[in-house]
């Protein structure tokens, strides 16, 4: 998935300190809103795939302190540390093969052969480094270097499925 050149740069120092307290990235977004900048960090436990409230205060104290030693931001953000949700971004290739069978929308900046841009459907999992999704139009095959956004779709199913992931 394509990140901003900021939000590379701020991977770049939050992914150690985070792996550091035991902990995966799992995506950097920053939002510019109201003349301000949010920076949001969505992490997890590996093992649980879960964050709690301490654990995110954890990463918050640590990226913080990167952050206002190498000041990777003009001026002044706000920093939001919290869990994917059960609804999580698909941000890895691997995520793509992990939750195959998952209903997702996703989300590619050159269109496919019909046109399309957006896809909703089940994920079929994965073709080399193509990601393959099965839409109401049928299948769908799209490179994942073409992906700019990819989220699975809350469901009942989804929330059954990954308690036990």
């Amino acid at each position: 998935m394509r990140l901003t050149p900021l939000e590379q740069r701020l991977s770049s120092f939050a992914a150690p300190v985070i792996e550091d307290l035991g902990f995966a990235l799992i995506c950097i977004k920053t939002i510019s809103e109201d003349g301000g900048q949010t920076v949001q960090i969505m992490a997890e436990d590996p093992a649980t795939k879960k964050l709690g409230v301490d654990d995110a205060a954890k990463i918050s104290r640590g990226v913080s302190t990167v952050f206002d030693v190498e000041d990777p931001i003009n001026g002044a953000y706000r920093l939001e540390v919290s869990s994917p949700g059960i609804d999580r971004p698909l941000m890895q290739i691997e995520d793509f093969k992990t939750y195959e069978g998952f209903e997702a929308k996703i989300e590619s900046d050159i269109p496919a052969e019909n046109g399309q841009k957006k896809f909703r459907g089940i994920l079929k999992g994965l073709n080399g480094e193509n990601v393959l999704i099965k839409t109401d139009e049928g299948e769908a095959e799209i490179p994942f270097e073409n992906l700019t956004k990819g989220k699975l779709v809350m469901s009942d199913e989804l929330i059954k499925r990954t308690a036990n992931l």
